[in-house]
């Protein structure tokens, strides 16, 4: 079946073999392969583990986690928060780029792909990796979340001194799958126009996550686009 293609990056291949040979795995992607027969799915196929392959299991520095997919026309890639080249940045992601430039004084980048952050090491992982044309949400509970959390788990465990940037409710209760011990969890906020002026505007993650990763002898990112 291709709807889903496991084509995925080797070391994360590895960690996450018995996910893509369980019976939740099968059943996702025959529900996958019925959605797309009656309905536009986001992003391309090919797209679906874009985060994952762009960022290799020991490559990940800082994980960013999303919750779902955007779900207009050509936005979502299969990176969190990250649209392609030409697509106009959704208000999140503005708020984000208002963020990154009143911490670190960078300029608004002039697009919203943030694949530059994924090749440097920022896993941008959202919990349901795929949406429904439109249709917000419509791919929750159906397997991707059972998955996602494995993976970060399989980071939280077998890796050290990752940052994790977990922005808004959704993403917080991930801190479940953490060892705070082991690694450095900054919450904030969600920098949706309906909370970033709570707590997310002025939370200096971008800042903060690389002064952990040089305290910890870890190249530190550069969040220029």
């Amino acid at each position: 079946m291709t709807t889903v293609n496991p084509t995925i990056e080797p070391g994360w291949g590895a960690a996450l073999d018995e996910h893509f040979q369980a019976p939740y795995f099968a059943q996702l992607k025959e529900f996958l392969l019925q959605e797309r027969q009656q309905h536009r799915v986001y992003p391309a196929g090919k797209n679906i583990f874009n985060a994952f392959n762009l960022t290799p299991f020991d490559k990940v520095k800082v994980v960013i986690l999303g919750q779902d997919p955007y779900h207009g026309t050509g936005q979502a890639h299969g990176l969190c928060f990250s649209v392609m080249q030409g697509i106009v940045p959704p208000p999140s992601l503005v708020n984000i780029f208002k963020e990154l430039q009143g911490d670190l004084g960078l300029p608004v980048p002039a697009h919203g792909d943030l694949s530059r952050w994924a090749q440097q090491g920022v896993l941008l992982l959202n919990a349901t990796l795929t949406v429904r044309a439109g249709v917000a949400g419509s791919h929750q509970n159906k397997g991707w979340e059972t998955f996602t959390d494995a993976a970060i788990q399989k980071l939280a465990t077998q890796r050290e001194h990752l940052v994790f940037l977990l922005w808004g409710n959704y993403a917080i209760n991930k801190q479940r799958l953490i060892n705070a011990d082991k690694h450095c969890i900054l919450t904030s906020p969600h920098p949706s126009p309906l909370s970033a002026s709570r707590g997310f505007f002025g939370n200096h993650h971008f800042s903060k996550t690389n002064s952990y990763l040089k305290q910890h002898g870890i190249g530190e990112i550069d969040w220029r686009l």
